[in-house]
């Protein structure tokens, strides 16, 4: 039987806008079991949720997250309509944790955005931290591709599991070096283009948590649960669990 954890990758995103609370009831209608999700500060310092370096994706070209307050923040729709409802407006990360910590597992992204300030870095990392407790379970993980954020936090609490993500022009080589040289990682998240049997004997020689990103067409899922990874992250989360199904039926 494959154990894998199917989580929804900003929610079941393509059915509703990313990152909404919208996107993560249908994730959760699905029955997932965790939720990955993305942080970022307003431009009073609120934790909000949101991926993109702009707002792009809201009309708004070379404008960002935190070029806003969070009250500013709310009056946008981010499902695109001109008058949002409280299910399409941006979640801030406290509403967040409240709202879904008690019913799924969570990834939480420390997102390290262009010519942000170190010191709006550690504020943001303190402030997650703050909001979910420094809890050393690990129903919520932490996850940044900046190592030196997540040495930052687990210098703030040692306890936390942490998680380094990995791009596609990261090899096996450069995950023994992160894996040697930052012990204190819970574990790997890596692209899918980066999954194959020799990166996962390593994360498995050093007992580390192995997740797979952006893992959404019927044949990566397929290798990601063939070769068992931990945590199977998909913006299909229904197909993905579909899948596992079948797999574990026979």
């Amino acid at each position: 039987m494959t154990n894998t954890l199917i989580y929804a990758h900003r929610g079941a995103n393509r059915e509703a806008a990313e990152n909404t609370h919208t996107a993560f009831e249908l994730a959760l209608n699905h029955a997932v079991d965790g939720i990955e999700t993305d942080i970022q500060l307003s431009l009073d310092e609120v934790a909000v949720l949101w991926h993109d370096d702009d707002l792009c994706k809201l009309d708004l070209p070379g404008l960002h997250i935190q070029d806003f307050t969070f009250s500013q923040l709310r009056e946008f729709s981010f499902a695109g309509h001109s008058a949002p409802d409280d299910r399409q407006k941006i979640i801030s990360l406290q509403d967040f944790v409240a709202s879904y910590s008690t019913r799924c597992r969570l990834l939480l992204e420390l997102k390290k955005i262009p010519h942000e300030s170190l010191l709006r870095q550690q504020k943001k990392i303190l402030q997650t931290l703050q909001i979910i407790g420094m809890r050393p379970d690990k129903d919520i993980l932490v996850s940044s591709f900046d190592t030196v954020s997540l040495m930052h936090a687990h210098a703030i609490a040692p306890l936390q599991g942490l998680v380094l993500n990995l791009v596609p022009e990261h090899d096996v080589h450069f995950a023994l070096r992160m894996l040697t040289t930052q012990p204190y990682l819970h574990g790997l998240c890596v692209h899918i283009e980066m999954l194959n049997a020799d990166m996962m004997q390593l994360v498995r020689k050093f007992n580390k948590l192995f997740a797979v990103y952006t893992c959404n067409s019927v044949a990566e899922i397929n290798l990601a649960l063939t070769l068992g990874v931990d945590v199977l992250i998909s913006d299909v989360p229904l197909l993905a669990l579909n899948m596992l199904h079948q797999k574990n039926k026979k």
